[in-house]
């Protein structure tokens, strides 16, 4: 079986594959060191590979926000369905959410008091986003306007 070569080849001796991440319990590391470049790769070409936060955190239910609370209600969900997948992140050193939408990141404002620990920061993040993306300044609204059919 020539071509039969799989995931199984990858895991040692130990039964475990895979790289695994440095655990860090400090929640503002990307804001004290905007360059957060743990391995020598990331050195060795100045930059950050991958993301920022721990996409493995499953949210945490009773930590949702009243607005979130009442958007998911409003929309009908169960859960929080694409929002899983949003979680506070850094660009430049500074906290902000990725925006499928935009393709870009969006800023969260220099006053705003961030919450001590991941799961706080990213139902802050949820929020944020939905906020952003329902708002009269969102790009897309004036896509929609321009190219509207009906």
């Amino acid at each position: 079986m020539s071509g039969a070569r799989g995931m199984g080849d990858k895991i040692g001796k130990s039964g475990k594959g895979g790289k695994r991440s440095k655990a860090t319990n400090d929640v503002d590391k990307y804001l004290k060191d905007a360059a957060g470049l743990d391995s020598a790769r990331e050195q060795q070409i100045g930059q950050h590979i991958g993301y920022r936060y721990d996409v493995n955190l499953l949210p945490d239910y009773d930590k949702l926000t009243p607005y979130l609370k009442a958007y998911i209600e409003f929309m009908g969900w169960d859960d929080l369905n694409w929002l899983e997948d949003v979680h506070m992140g850094y660009e430049a050193g500074k906290p902000a959410i990725f925006d499928r939408n935009i393709n870009g990141w969006v800023r969260i404002p220099k006053e705003m008091k961030l919450p001590d620990n991941q799961q706080d920061r990213d139902m802050l993040a949820r929020e944020l986003l939905v906020r952003f993306q329902t708002s009269p300044k969102h790009p897309l609204n004036q896509l929609n306007a321009a190219y509207r059919k009906f």
